[in-house]
């Protein structure tokens, strides 16, 4: 699917992985809206690309009304949705077990919510509205791109709820392509490794250090545009679905 003329929602947009791949999308010509609670870095990145280009719809994508409404939002100002990144998501650290009780049940609840449920919510009423637009030359409806981590693979000691979490998109990818290969919307999960986002930045070297000692070539952090030449490359390459792609320097993750 060319990116050109197309509108796309992207939630988490307003920062990190979320924000490389809104402006990626606009430089290639895309109309992007952005899903967040992040009304003050959203505002920044309109002002830099244009009211014309970027749209933000404040949502809470755990719940099944505000996603509803911003989709709905969407198909009233642009007539269409073709496009739709899963970024938004965060992680809590805790042991199963820690030195004075077990790891709280409240906060493993909202981190599945935040990125295995409100991933699952935003791509099934996206795939809604996709479903209603022409087939493109190639047969395409849409696109669907979702983030999981390396962690869903091997989490780190303390990463119960993040890696479960992430572990899970993964294995909602292939099913949702299958779902949704009648629809003629494709669907594609990235799991990126250590990126140099902004949250990175503010860890301290005790984190950050054996992270890095753990990636081997290019023996770095990930660049936030490499993940989000990456989501372009999903969008634009036709014949890339039910797929979970590292993008990792291929590292693999310690217990520690």
């Amino acid at each position: 699917m060319e990116l050109n003329d197309k509108v796309a929602l992207v939630t988490g947009g307003a920062s990190g992985l979320g924000q490389a791949t809104v402006e990626a999308f606009i430089s290639k010509g895309a109309k992007v809206v952005i899903l967040d609670i992040n009304e003050q870095n959203a505002n920044e990145i309109i002002k830099k690309l244009g009211e014309e280009n970027v749209l933000f719809i404040s949502t809470n994508i755990m719940e099944e009304e505000p996603v509803v409404k911003a989709v709905t939002e969407i198909k009233d100002k642009f007539g269409s949705l073709h496009i739709a990144v899963n970024c938004a998501g965060t992680g809590y650290p805790g042991r199963i077990l820690g030195k004075e009780s077990p790891h709280p049940l409240d906060a493993f609840k909202f981190i599945i919510n935040l990125n295995l449920v409100g991933t699952f919510n935003v791509m099934r009423i996206a795939a809604e509205l996709m479903d209603k637009n022409n087939p493109d030359e190639k047969g395409e409806k849409g696109v669907i791109i979702n983030t999981a981590s390396i962690a869903g693979y091997e989490g780190q000691i303390g990463q119960s709820a993040y890696s479960a979490s992430k572990a899970g998109v993964i294995g909602l990818t292939l099913t949702a392509a299958r779902d949704l290969a009648r629809h003629a919307v494709r669907v594609c999960t990235i799991a990126p490794g250590i990126f140099d986002t902004p949250l990175m930045q503010l860890a301290p070297d005790k984190v950050r250090d054996p992270l890095l000692d753990s990636t081997q070539f290019p023996h770095r952090f990930g660049k936030p545009h490499e993940f989000a030449d990456l989501a372009v490359h999903i969008v634009e390459n036709s014949y890339l679905n039910g797929e979970t792609i590292r993008l990792d320097s291929a590292m693999r993750m310690k217990p520690r």
